[in-house]
């Protein structure tokens, strides 16, 4: 019996490996939140700058995550979010972005696993009603071929800390389009909870963003 539990750890450790949401994803880097104002990266342009703002929310964009632990994965997103990419000359690099989401709003792929998700263990949506992101700058040039690196404070949690990742920005009169697929460590924001001795909670969340932002909407 002794040397069958032992035959199946290899397979046990594999099957963890595949698990992992950070697997061929940017690993989202963290520091210190910056300063910086909210707009403050907008105010820089000069006088004669074209500035418009295209708004998105959950009806048309997508804030989906996947969590693992050692025996399978999850997946999830959030139901209402609103957000503001401030556009200037049409250009993604002078622009920022701005999303406010309700955690209430958490959905999984498991409805037991939603409410868990919900409490204390997780996201605490109670004390913690609201995530937010404001960016701080947008860089021409991301890891895996993205178009942009973006960074910015994201609270969650009430946690604030700037992150870094790559996206795929497109930027028309019309609207803009972003899309990222990165992955965050969650105990960065204080989510700890370990999950059973058996089954442990992987560390990294797959995060995918699909913004699709209009002008005037």
């Amino acid at each position: 019996m002794k040397s069958s539990s032992l035959a199946i750890l290899p397979f046990l450790f594999l099957l963890a490996c595949d698990n992992d949401p950070a697997k061929g994803k940017a690993q989202a880097s963290v520091a210190p939140p910056v300063s910086a104002a909210p707009g403050a990266l907008a105010a820089t342009a000069t006088a004669t700058a074209t500035t418009t703002k295209h708004a998105f929310s959950n009806a048309g964009s997508k804030v989906e995550f996947v969590g693992a632990k050692v025996t399978g994965k999850h997946s999830g997103g959030f139901g209402a979010f609103t957000g503001t990419v401030t556009v200037v000359d049409e250009k993604a690099e002078k622009s920022s972005v701005t999303v406010e989401i309700d955690t209430a709003s958490l959905t999984s792929d498991s409805e037991k696993l939603t409410g868990h998700l919900k409490a204390p263990d997780f996201f605490d949506v109670e004390k913690f009603p609201k995530a937010r992101f404001t960016s701080s700058g947008i860089k021409a040039g991301g890891e895996g071929g993205a178009t942009h690196t973006i960074t910015g404070n994201l609270e969650l949690h009430g946690v604030t800390k700037s992150i870094t990742f790559p996206a795929t920005i497109r930027v028309t009169g019309d609207g803009t389009e972003v899309d990222a697929d990165f992955a965050i460590n969650r105990k960065d924001f204080g989510i700890v909870f370990e999950g059973m001795k058996d089954d442990l909670i992987k560390d990294n969340v797959g995060i995918k963003l699909t913004i699709r932002a209009k002008k005037g909407s």
